[in-house]
């Protein structure tokens, strides 16, 4: 499955996000995907079954407990499909940036003036 078969579904994005946080017993995870999304347990489970498989989340078992957490793998192919677009946005995060230091001195300066 292409990396961006498994995130087009927002039940899947929603995991990541969620263990993007840190890792999560499963039991969290789906009390929260079945409470915004109205699925069962076992939809939850194919999910983070899906995103194991394609590289985007692993397992591990702690006593009786599975917690999850984000594998960069699938992330990786992501980023790699992404690099070619990077030039469309690089450029204004670049001057974002720059503005934005431009105002924290501003801002420092007029605090040094003002004491």
């Amino acid at each position: 499955m292409h990396a961006f078969d498994v995130l087009g579904d927002p039940v899947r994005r929603r995991i990541l996000e969620l263990l993007a946080d840190g890792e999560q017993p499963s039991g969290a995870v789906t009390e929260v995907v079945r409470r915004e999304f109205g699925i069962s347990q076992p939809a939850v489970s194919q999910h983070l079954r899906v995103l194991r498989e394609n590289g985007f989340a692993r397992v591990r078992a702690e006593g009786t407990r599975r917690l999850y957490a984000v594998d960069d793998r699938g992330l990786r192919e992501v980023d790699e499909w992404l690099d070619r677009f990077r030039r469309f946005w690089s450029g204004h995060l670049d001057a974002l940036s720059t503005e934005l230091a431009r105002g924290k001195r501003g801002r420092r300066l007029q605090q040094e003036d003002g004491q």
